[in-house]
């Protein structure tokens, strides 16, 4: 009955100059596969993702220029308050950020976010200090709050046979992002070093050695900017059926799948919270979340510290740009198996066991990781490029299901709340990812004699527990999808 009531209410109640009201009358008119908004959704997410992850295969350099640590040892726990700072920065502003998008549009929070990477990730690079390193990437991670509603959007801007098209438009370049961002910082950083022809030690690139691939990405976001004034706005500007302020976290925040006349139902109507906490399979598929987000964040930050850390202390000694060689084909590798194989195994499989496959598969890859530092040459090389692909496909595969549990949880009508509780649990949890990360490295580094898990065999091993605790939690009765 609910659907023969909204039906009508698409199609015919429109009002004039309502912006929102306007891209439904276009989508009625659209034919064929939306690639220009397609277009438009991937470049505001590779935007917005490039800048989380690129500071990983050059903060250990940066660290030890600001002559912060004390020791070599404790480069790790200072690049870790770095890398945390930011996601600090997100969860203390998502849901604020939501509540904007609700009442002033989603346009104006996307222009915020990318003007905000074009600015504080450029002064990032130009950070002369550990401190400014932190407030700029804090200050990043606070302003830059369009990704639940890039994801809104993504559902708005479509029509609904394309719904999950957009979604996975944005979750396919958040990963890549994530991925080419490491990567331009592992070719880009210390240019006077790497092309001295180019790049002398007197110019602006040699005094600040890590701002060219800042600054590469803060013209890709300054040009993503001036084109997102041209976006058409989707948020329903009318007085009879505007989303109220106490609702819009619900509507909106990371990830509302809704179309238009759901959403207007869902800000007349509302969703309770309450009856959302107490959905036993939604909360612990969150839980779930998050705790593999926590190893992921973690294992993200470690990678990079131990890949150019000393051979003395249990690393590789690789360069930034042999970490950015790395990570380029870690993304590539990515890349093919999210868009070729995962949908048809997900398929056969279904979700929970491809997350209990790949936890399990990811405890022996980590393990390898102290006896592959062992080798050097060409085999290393190759071997630790194979476990970095393996091991980010196998999370990138966890991540996708447990994200695909959350959906099924719950109706339609509610996703949009529970990925708000989603976004702002896992933003935290990221946050003390890195952190952790880093201290258990810098720890790490001082133990190189123990008799038990010597040095960097303890780091793998603590993650390898998280991922195990994780794994363990997919099971009943902690998890449950009824």
């Amino acid at each position: 009955m609910g659907e023969d009531f909204r039906v009508p209410l698409l199609k015919n109640k429109y009002h004039e100059g309502c912006p929102g009201c306007k891209v439904d009358q276009d989508k009625e008119l659209q034919q064929g596969l939306p690639i220009r908004q397609l277009v438009s959704v991937w470049i505001i997410v590779l935007c917005t993702a490039l800048p989380i992850s690129s500071l990983f295969p050059f903060l250990y350099f940066m660290i030890k220029d600001f002559h912060i640590a004390k020791r070599e040892e404790d480069i790790g726990s200072y690049a870790g308050y770095v890398g945390a700072s930011f996601m600090l920065g997100r969860a203390l502003t998502s849901v604020l950020w939501g509540i904007v998008a609700d009442r002033y549009g989603r346009k104006p929070v996307i222009i915020i976010g990318t003007s905000t990477v074009v600015i504080f990730n450029t002064l990032f690079g130009l950070s002369v200090n550990f401190w400014m390193a932190v407030i700029t990437r804090f200050l990043l991670g606070s302003l830059n709050g369009l990704l639940g509603p890039i994801k809104a959007y993504s559902c708005e801007i479509f029509r609904d046979e394309y719904h999950a098209l957009g979604l996975s438009t944005v979750s396919t370049a958040w990963g890549i992002g994530l991925i080419i961002g490491p990567a331009l910082g592992g070719f880009l950083a210390q240019p006077a070093d790497k092309f001295p022809s180019i790049f002398s030690k007197e110019s602006l690139f040699g005094q600040f050695p890590y701002f060219l691939p800042c600054l590469c990405i803060s013209i890709f976001a300054l040009v993503v900017t001036i084109a997102t004034f041209w976006l058409p706005e989707t948020l329903h500007m009318h007085g009879d059926d505007n989303i109220s302020p106490d609702a819009s976290f619900d509507a909106l925040e990371s990830a509302s799948c809704l179309s238009s006349s759901q959403l207007k139902q869902e800000g007349s109507e509302g969703t309770s919270k309450k009856s959302l906490l107490k959905n036993w399979p939604l909360m612990s598929s969150i839980i779930v979340y998050c705790v593999f987000s926590l190893h992921d964040m973690a294992y993200t930050e470690i990678f990079s510290l131990w890949a150019v850390s000393q051979r003395k202390y249990g690393g590789l000694s690789y360069s930034t740009e042999t970490v950015g060689e790395i990570l380029a084909i870690t993304g590539f590798s990515l890349l093919v198996f999210q868009s070729t194989l995962y949908p048809y195994v997900e398929r056969i499989l279904g979700p929970i066991t491809v997350a209990r496959i790949s936890g399990v598969l990811s405890i022996p890859i980590l393990t390898s990781y102290p006896y592959i530092a062992m080798l050097t040459g060409v085999t290393g090389l190759i071997l630790i490029n194979c476990a970095s692909a393996v091991k980010n496909i196998l999370s990138i595969s966890i991540v996708t299901g447990t994200f695909i549990l959350q959906n099924k949880a719950v109706d339609q009508n509610q996703r949009g709340a529970a990925n708000g509780i989603s976004m702002t649990a896992v933003s935290l949890f990221k946050a003390v990812g890195p952190a952790g990360g880093g201290a258990l490295f810098s720890w790490a580094q001082k133990r190189q004699n123990a008799a038990f898990l010597p040095g960097n065999h303890s780091v793998f091993f603590i993650l390898n527990v998280i991922e195990a605790i994780a794994i363990l939690m997919t099971f009943k009765p902690f998890l449950s999808t009824t």
